[in-house]
């Protein structure tokens, strides 16, 4: 009787030929290509938008995000004062996340890393400038939205006052951080937005899943979005708990700063690591 035949030492499989693993190889390499390709060309497209599009998306946006912090407060006001409640309540933070990336609006934090491919695969003061000037505008129409969304939530009467008292103490949380805590909080908040900007392409079906998985780290981890951390800020502005000024300096402009590093400097860097030995190699 003919003994089986023990497996490689190598791990590969003794049946499928050496060509066939070259392929397999390239089509794992592939894959990464393709994401990149989709997610560069989105961010072609992004920089040909008018300018007008992009000021209301972004409105949009900052409007929409801010159901992350509504959606909080409803559950904080529902729930009691006991040590599981976090663990619910954050699942509400995933809520303007979904609204605003299914429904393809201009959100400022996932441009950090679509927008910047196109300029690491081709530097050129053509990209360049059309990097800074799409995440100017859309940064700054993501703040209209949300200081529009703070002044309807404090004055607009669409939450009860036990929710509205609800926003406002958890963004007093956000507020009592130093910037030095809004620092360490953004950066990983920064990248894994960029994370989920990457897998969408490759989780059709599952998008759903995935906004709401990696989203709901960010607001289980204690960590600092921007935009809705804005919401936060200027719901404290507009209804006189705290200093304008104060949160604008040490709350918000780190958090910007460090949710751009997190998602550009980290993971678009990362991203393009992946991908630019083999696109040289195309090019020779």
């Amino acid at each position: 009787m003919n003994e089986p035949t023990a497996p490689p030492e190598d791990g590969t499989d003794d049946h499928i030929s050496a060509e066939e693993q070259v392929e397999a190889k390239k089509l794992t390499r592939l894959k990464s290509r393709v994401v990149y390709e989709t997610i560069r060309q989105e961010g072609e497209s992004e920089l040909k938008r008018p300018q007008s599009a992009m000021w209301w998306s972004g409105i949009a946006a900052g409007a929409g995000i801010s159901l992350s912090l509504m959606t909080e407060a409803m559950f904080r006001s529902h729930l009691p004062d006991a040590p599981w409640r976090g663990l619910i309540e954050n699942l509400g933070y995933t809520s303007g996340f979904l609204l605003v990336m299914l429904s393809r609006m201009q959100l400022f934090t996932e441009n950090t890393i679509t927008t910047v491919l196109p300029t690491l695969a081709h530097p050129c003061r053509r990209t360049m400038f059309g990097t800074a000037r799409l995440w100017g505008i859309v940064f700054t129409a993501n703040m209209i939205g949300t200081f529009l969304a703070a002044l309807l939530i404090a004055y607009g009467g669409i939450l009860t006052p036990e929710v509205t008292a609800a926003a406002v103490e958890i963004s007093h949380h956000v507020a009592a951080w130093s910037a030095s805590d809004t620092f360490v909080k953004a950066i990983p908040a920064g990248f894994l937005i960029a994370a989920i900007v990457w897998m969408l392409p490759s989780a059709e079906g599952s998008e759903f899943w995935v906004i709401v998985l990696f989203t709901y780290i960010i607001a289980l981890g204690d960590m600092a979005h921007v935009v809705v951390g804005s919401a936060e800020l200027f719901l404290l502005a507009v209804t006189g708990e705290a200093n304008i000024f104060k949160l604008i300096t040490i709350n918000l402009l780190p958090a910007l700063l460090d949710n751009v590093l997190g998602g550009t400097g980290l993971f678009a860097m990362l991203a393009w690591g992946q991908v630019s030995d083999e696109m040289s190699e195309e090019k020779d």
